[in-house]
């Protein structure tokens, strides 16, 4: 090997060469565009709208994304959202999310048709199981994001809250993560979704 040349590990453990353009410029690419070219982005997300909590959620979520444990890939949590569908007086609300572990019992129910790819291609190809209304185990709720007032009106819908997870949340194979608001009043409802990566274990090795 050169002096000039760069040598690195790839995810299988074997040395690679790192290359520069003409004039000698390394390019470091985020995970989210390789992640998004090779297909691993997909997003789903209800129709139906549930009224927000004025207490902290427990054993019902509003949405919940459930990784089969027969699944070999990882659910790296890139966003979660929920959308305003009926303001009934004006409200602060925000997002509580709650991951929950290996072993936890699946959905009873799929029923989100609303999915896609991030990159163009067809939308399935998942193994998620998405669903609302969910009965899960409290394994802890945690607030994500920023909270945001809507608007008083009451005929049309209001904002949006999202929580950009931006990989701090991983789903294993046999796990879970659930979604819900909580806000200052039940008359608004909202329809939530989750934007994730479908990742092989190799890539996400650490040692």
């Amino acid at each position: 090997m050169s002096d000039a040349e760069i040598k690195a590990q790839n995810s299988i453990g074997a040395d690679v060469a790192v290359k520069a353009t003409e004039g000698g410029i390394l390019h470091n690419i985020p995970y989210y565009v390789i992640w998004t070219a090779k297909g691993y982005g997909k997003q789903a997300m209800a129709t139906s709208a549930i009224a927000a909590l004025v207490v902290r959620p427990s054993t019902t979520s509003m949405l919940t994304i459930y990784n089969p444990s027969s699944n070999s890939k990882h659910l790296v949590i890139e966003r979660a959202f929920a959308h305003n569908l009926v303001t009934a007086i004006e409200e602060n609300g925000g997002l509580w999310l709650c991951s929950h572990p290996i072993g936890m019992t699946a959905p009873t129910g799929n029923n989100i048709t609303v999915r896609n790819s991030t990159n163009g291609q067809a939308a399935g190809g998942s193994a998620t199981v998405v669903d609302t209304a969910e009965s899960v185990s409290d394994n802890g709720w945690f607030p994500w994001g920023t909270s945001e007032w809507t608007s008083l009106d009451g005929t049309v819908p209001g904002g949006q809250l999202e929580a950009n997870v931006g990989g701090r949340i991983i789903v294993p194979p046999g796990g879970g993560l659930s979604i819900h608001v909580v806000a200052s009043t039940t008359g608004n409802t909202y329809t939530s979704g989750f934007h994730w990566f479908e990742v092989p274990k190799e890539e996400l090795l650490v040692s």
